[in-house]
């Protein structure tokens, strides 16, 4: 008889794997050194001259890439585990992070980062999550918050430590430094990870609260087929776009719209991104108690309140913009922690690496459209405050969503037996 793996030693190796990912959270603080360095490799002075806004092609393009590579990627992993894959994206990933550091141009920039780190941290972030999902049927919400909080609370650590790497040595020393880092520690994590056995049994815990949620197993077509999957993918895309306008440019915010100074605004990011973190970690394990369409809907209110102290810092001051960035971004957390296990008590476990990157596209239209909404909000206006109300109109719609889902699944469970 094979011994099942150590659960709980892959769900730390994926954690601390999903640490180094994160910090592409941290883009809001090297950008406009980045832009810097551009615009004196190539001499670019008054209107020509590149500005942090200008580079969020590169931020975007990366989100994009995710649900194609997670999709291919998620196949895999269902079908032979995740070792293989997460080697191949430590390299991709970090080889990409090392050549950020290198590029002189925004086309390559949108290539190394967008394209080659992008595909990377996909194929990693897939098989990360969605693993560790699968040895957790009885904790479904608390895993995939544990394991995508280890994501965001990145930039806690990176943000500080690449502010201080860049004044020392520069921008280009220091994503190339990083990447290295990053490659060589998830390439040796990968070696830790192992694919959850199809007919994976817990011994000594009591699933009979559980077995009330068992759902049928769905193969992509079969979800796809389901009115249900294109109310929670909506949602999804509703809840990621007004938390991904303000963190792709959370410091530059602070800073122009506040008057923070780059250093204060460096901590602002590390702040966002702790509450960011908390909101995965909180909301996934109370999904768990009360209901994941139940979490996310408080989630949807406390976001509108945020987005309203935003747009009102702009006259009331740093007060005011802390408490409604810390509120959107937990609520933006909570999305992503709650979602994995979302997708697997609708679709089941079995394909969820696949579902759940199908499901991913919500989110990719989100980190597609949000930097460059909240870019063309700022040139067109002069102020962040037009971004603020589209953003809290989002999170009206995804409350709306969120009562719509309600009614669609109880008359599905009313007339396929599917139990909440």
């Amino acid at each position: 008889m094979n011994k099942n793996p150590n659960r709980t030693l892959i769900v730390a190796v994926s954690c601390l794997i999903n640490l180094c990912m994160g910090a592409n959270y941290a883009w809001s603080v090297f950008v406009g050194p980045l832009a810097q360095r551009l615009n004196e490799i190539n001499g670019f002075t008054g209107e020509a001259m590149l500005h942090a806004g200008n580079l969020t092609i590169a931020f975007s393009v990366m989100y994009a890439m995710i649900p194609i590579s997670m999709i291919f990627g998620g196949a895999i992993n269902d079908r032979f585990g995740p070792r293989a894959m997460v080697f191949c994206g430590s390299i991709l990933f970090g080889s990409g992070m090392m050549l950020t550091g290198l590029v002189e141009n925004l086309r390559n920039l949108v290539i190394v980062y967008g394209l080659i780190a992008g595909l990377g941290f996909s194929l990693i972030y897939t098989c990360t999550v969605n693993n560790a999902v699968k040895f957790f049927p009885d904790k479904k919400g608390l895993v995939g918050g544990l394991t995508t909080a280890s994501y965001g609370i990145s930039p806690v650590i990176f943000s500080p430590l690449m502010q201080k790497m860049i004044v020392l040595w520069g921008i280009s020393y220091t994503l190339k430094t990083l990447g290295l880092v990053f490659m060589t520690v998830i390439a040796i994590g990968s070696f830790f990870l192992a694919k959850c056995p199809v007919d994976y049994e817990l011994a000594n815990i009591d699933l009979q609260q559980d077995t009330a949620n068992i759902t049928r197993e769905h193969t992509w077509g079969q979800m796809v087929r389901r009115p249900i999957f294109y109310i929670m993918i909506f949602l999804f895309a509703c809840g990621s776009l007004q938390g991904l306008m303000i963190i792709s440019q959370a410091s530059t915010i602070a800073q122009e719209m506040v008057g923070m100074p780059q250093s204060a605004a460096a901590i602002m990011v590390s702040i966002l991104a702790l509450f960011n973190a908390l909101g995965r970690a909180i909301c996934g394990y109370v999904s768990d108690k009360l209901g994941r369409i139940n979490v996310i809907i408080a989630a949807t209110l406390i976001s509108l309140g945020g987005l309203l102290l935003l747009y009102l810092a702009a006259w009331q001051g740093i007060c005011f913009f802390a408490i409604g960035i810390c509120l959107v971004g937990g609520c933006f957390g909570c999305f992503l922690g709650v979602f994995p296990g979302f997708t697997a008590d609708r679709f089941g476990l079995r394909n969820n690496s696949v579902n759940y990157g199908i499901m991913f596209l919500g989110f990719s239209l989100g980190s597609l459209a949000g930097p460059s909404l909240m870019q063309l909000i700022r040139q067109g206006s002069g102020a962040y405050q037009g971004a603020f109300i589209i953003g809290a109109f989002l999170a009206l719609t995804a409350f709306s969503l969120a009562q719509v889902y309600r009614k669609v699944e109880k008359k599905e469970r009313n007339e396929y037996a599917y139990f909440e």
